[in-house]
C-alpha cells in the first residue's frame, strides 16, 4: 500500500521532448533549404535561432526531471536571449556613434537620418527589455516558491 511516487517527467515525456526540440531543429533547416517561398525562407531563419535556443533544453529531456525545472531553465535561457538582444543593439548603436561618419545634413538621406527615431525610442526596444524584466522576475518568485 506504500505507493512511490514518481516526480517529474516520465520516460514518454522525456522522449517526447527531446523528438520535438530535435525535430523543430530539422523543420527549421527544410524551411531554409525549400525553394519554392521566401516567406517561408524567413519563417525557417526564425524557426532556426528558436531551435537553437530550446536546444538547451536537450540535456533536460531525461526521466524524473521535473516539468518546473524544464520551464524555469526555458525562461532563463529566454531571459538571457531578450538582454544579448538588447547589448547587441546598443553596441551597434555605440559604433555608429563612435566609428562611423556623421550623417550629411545637405543630402536626402543624411537628413533622414538626422530625423531618424533614436533606438531607445523604439517600442520594439522596450518590449524586448519589459519581457526580460518580466522573465528576470518571474524566475526570481518561482526561486522563491
Amino acid at each position: 500500500m506504500n505507493e512511490i511516487r514518481q516526480t517529474g517527467m516520465s520516460a514518454r515525456a522525456a522522449l517526447r521532448l527531446e523528438l520535438f526540440i530535435i525535430g523543430l531543429g530539422l523543420f527549421a533547416l527544410v524551411l531554409i533549404f525549400q525553394p519554392f517561398s521566401i516567406g517561408l525562407f524567413a519563417v525557417g531563419c526564425m524557426l532556426v535561432v528558436l531551435a537553437g535556443l530550446i536546444n538547451n533544453l536537450l540535456p533536460l529531456a531525461r526521466p524524473g526531471v521535473r516539468v518546473k525545472a524544464v520551464i524555469t531553465i526555458a525562461m532563463v535561457v529566454a531571459m538571457i536571449f531578450c538582454i544579448v538582444l538588447l547589448v547587441s543593439i546598443w553596441a551597434a548603436y555605440l559604433y555608429g556613434k563612435f566609428f562611423l561618419a556623421p550623417p550629411n545634413p545637405d543630402t536626402v538621406a543624411g537628413k533622414a537620418m538626422l530625423a531618424a527615431t533614436p533606438f531607445y525610442f523604439h517600442p520594439f526596444v522596450w518590449t524586448v527589455a519589459v519581457i526580460a524584466s518580466v522573465l528576470a522576475l518571474l524566475i526570481w518568485w518561482r526561486s522563491k516558491k
